[in-house]
């Protein structure tokens, strides 16, 4: 009688996206000697590359740092939507922990020392065993108890003819309605959202972006002046863009001191 050959598994995969360089040394030092079979795939610095690495490599894990350029890792985690489980590097205090166990999810703390990094790993060998978890209805704890996460728009999801492009907030340089959608223009592009002016000036972070015609918004930093023609109008001049974009009398007074 024949006994079967064991059936061998593929070595479990990784993304890293940590923005300290040492850190990221470090953790990855650490990973490969706690837990010698995991290959990290790929190593970023801000979410929008995790969430292209994550998308090219397709990792059994993300290991994400909770303040990371561009987007958080928990807005990328958000992103992730169930694609590969998620431990989360922070620095948070006890009362966010409390959210990460609640939650179900696994975190390494800021410095990564051996005795707690063996522990994530072994939640996380654990949870290998399944599919993984959509964490978004989970992380909504995560972001009411966490200190200093960003309640604005970090990023966009925005339809460019059949494609759905992921957008910064600091690549967009306006927003202007078009009947029921929301014009989202770029240096070099422009796509189409189902928000309207009025929910978007609610969620964009106020010192950056604003609102200046019942139908346009503005990022601040897109502005290369204000032009007033002989009847006292304003239009703005854009730093990227040809386009002028004219200022309702009501939001004169924003440039008053321009």
């Amino acid at each position: 009688m024949n006994t079967p050959e064991p059936v061998s598994r593929p070595a479990p995969t990784a993304v890293l996206a940590e923005d300290e360089p040492l850190l990221a040394d470090e953790l990855a030092d650490m990973l490969q000697a706690l837990w010698p079979q995991l290959r990290i795939v790929a190593r970023v610095s801000d979410g929008v590359a995790a969430l292209n690495a994550i998308e090219a490599h397709q990792p059994d894990v993300a290991f994400l740092d909770i303040h990371m350029p561009l987007l958080t890792g928990i807005e990328a985690a958000r992103q992730i939507a169930g694609r590969c489980h998620v431990a989360f590097i922070t620095s948070y205090d006890e009362h966010a922990l409390e959210a990460f166990e609640a939650g179900a999810m696994d975190y390494v703390l800021k410095p990564p020392t051996p005795a707690r990094l063996a522990t994530t790993i072994q939640r996380l060998k654990a949870r290998l065993q399944q599919p993984p978890v959509d964490l978004r209805r989970a992380l909504q704890d995560l972001v009411a108890r966490a200190p200093g996460t960003p309640r604005y728009l970090q990023w966009i999801n925005a339809s460019r003819g059949a494609a759905v492009r992921l957008i910064t907030v600091e690549e967009i340089l306006y927003f202007k309605s078009d009947q029921k959608y929301t014009l989202v223009v770029t240096a070099d592009t422009e796509a189409l959202i189902k928000k309207t002016i009025k929910e978007l000036a609610s969620e964009l972070d106020p010192t950056m972006f604003w609102q200046v015609h019942r139908s346009t918004v503005v990022n601040v930093h897109a502005i290369d002046s204000v032009i007033r023609d002989d009847r006292g109008n304003l239009a703005l001049r854009l730093k990227q863009r040809p386009e002028k974009l004219q200022v309702s009398e009501a939001y004169h007074h924003l440039f008053r001191q321009m």
